[in-house]
């Protein structure tokens, strides 16, 4: 499956009391199916991965196989610190249905690029699925960089890259990168129009968790190189990509889950938006059935 367009990093909705909202996640599945989006990850980041138990992850991404499946890919974060341990969740992700894995630069151990390097190719060799690297290194402490993703592009098992540099040099190094093999996904929303007007190959985005069909409209616009409307978009939401940057990910988005009837709160150490910003969530949510509106049309 085509690793493009408009790609949901799916956040996991929790009850009150912490449980897993099995009724809300199929909500939230649901709702990325109707809008149209182009992929999901599953436990990632945005998805709180460090929190779930193994039962949890294995229950999460089998549910989401079972309703999206064969629609879309469906990619699973299995990135972890220890080589060893990522391509063991890599294999799991596998047996219960993934189409991809989404691999994290190590975080924490801050490998060299060599360490990287045989990481990835390790990886993709014994993990069991196409792999989309993952650079985002203002979590993880280290950098994948270009001259590095240059050395994996040829491996045909590494499938594409998620940058959430959003500079425009990187972009542009990266740009040079692609091929029909192996795709550049844009990891940050603030910059992603710029990114796919330049010829990036879609977003794997947060706000979309709330905002599925204005993320798409996004992105079909940008990639179609329609500037002047796919800037004009993404200026209506930059007030969403401004907030969902207001504290740590996902915080804010859950925030506007939650107003919107999807979850409640976080897991510890992450705790719910602080009330400084309470009102621009609430001001934000009110807005969102006005957006997804004006995107179908």
């Amino acid at each position: 499956m085509s690793i493009s367009g408009l790609i949901t990093a799916l956040a996991t909705p929790f009850q009150a009391d912490g449980a897993l909202d099995s009724d809300a996640w199929q909500h939230l599945l649901a709702l990325q199916l109707k809008a149209g989006v182009q992929g999901v990850v599953v436990a990632g980041s945005t998805g709180e991965a460090s929190t779930l138990t193994d039962e949890e992850y294995d229950g999460l991404l089998r549910s989401a196989v079972s309703v999206l499946g064969g629609r879309m890919p469906v990619l699973a974060g299995t990135g972890l610190s220890g080589t060893a341990r990522t391509i063991a969740l890599t294999r799991r992700a596998a047996a219960n249905g993934a189409t991809h894995a989404l691999v994290v630069a190590p975080p924490y151990v801050r490998p060299t690029q060599e360490g990287l390097r045989l990481h990835y190719l390790a990886v993709a060799e014994q993990g069991g699925l196409p792999v989309v690297l993952y650079n985002v290194p203002g979590r993880t402490g280290c950098d994948l960089l270009p001259e590095t993703v240059a050395e994996l592009v040829s491996h045909p098992n590494i499938v594409g890259i998620k940058e959430a540099v959003g500079d425009t040099s990187r972009v542009k190094a990266l740009l040079a990168l692609r091929s029909d093999s192996f795709s550049l996904l844009s990891g940050d929303d603030g910059t992603a129009a710029r990114s796919m007007l330049a010829g990036a190959d879609g977003l794997i985005s947060v706000g979309s968790n709330a905002l599925p069909g204005a993320y798409r409209t996004l992105c079909d616009l940008a990639r179609a190189g329609e500037h002047e409307a796919a800037e004009a978009w993404d200026a209506r939401l930059q007030p969403y990509h401004d907030f969902c940057g207001v504290e740590s990910n996902p915080i804010p988005v859950k925030a506007l889950l939650q107003r919107l009837g999807i979850g409640h709160g976080l897991r510890l150490p992450l705790l719910p938006l602080s009330a400084q910003h309470h009102a621009a969530a609430d001001h934000l949510a009110a807005d969102v059935g006005a957006l997804e509106e004006l995107s179908s049309h």
